[in-house]
């Protein structure tokens, strides 16, 4: 898909240099692998992510945002869950640089359908790197991956 603004955009939020906040991009690398439909583009939008990813809607273009990221929610690692906007509390989702996200998200969600989709993380290193994520994250990839697809109506299976 070559157009700016996709219909659908599957954003996936993380440092690969992080642990298990590689997440995301993981599983944005892996829905390139599969052939997506031509209304949806699939971003490994990195740190910048939700700040790059607003720039790629148009609200007369753009119907839904899916959001990839680790969302610490108390769970088992590697628990997935999915929130709507609402289900976020305020100053709950931070990016990496503590830019609180759920203010423009609340902006957008009148316009395009969003939705989070986290994953309990096990290890995100504070202050080193660490390249590579987690059993119980990796393990939760293909789960996601269905998840998305069910999310866009798309049905490969159980791949």
């Amino acid at each position: 898909m070559d157009e700016l603004y996709p219909e659908i955009v599957i954003a996936g939020c993380g440092n690969m240099l992080f642990g298990d906040d590689g997440y995301g991009p993981e599983v944005v690398d892996r829905l390139k692998e599969l052939a997506l439909p031509d209304n949806v583009k699939a971003v490994d939008v990195g740190l910048g992510g939700p700040h790059f990813c607003f720039t790629m809607l148009d609200n007369g273009v753009t119907k839904k945002l899916i959001i990839i990221d680790i969302v610490d929610f108390g769970a088992e690692p590697g628990t997935l869950t999915k929130l709507r906007v609402e289900d976020l509390p305020p100053g709950s989702y931070r990016d990496a640089h503590s830019w609180d996200l759920t203010e423009p998200l609340n902006r957008l969600k009148d316009f395009v359908d969003i939705m989070v989709i986290g994953c309990q993380p096990k290890n995100v290193p504070a202050s080193d790197f660490e390249i590579g994520i987690s059993k119980e994250v990796e393990d939760a990839i293909p789960r996601t991956i269905q998840v998305v697809l069910k999310e866009i109506g798309v049905n490969y299976g159980n791949s």
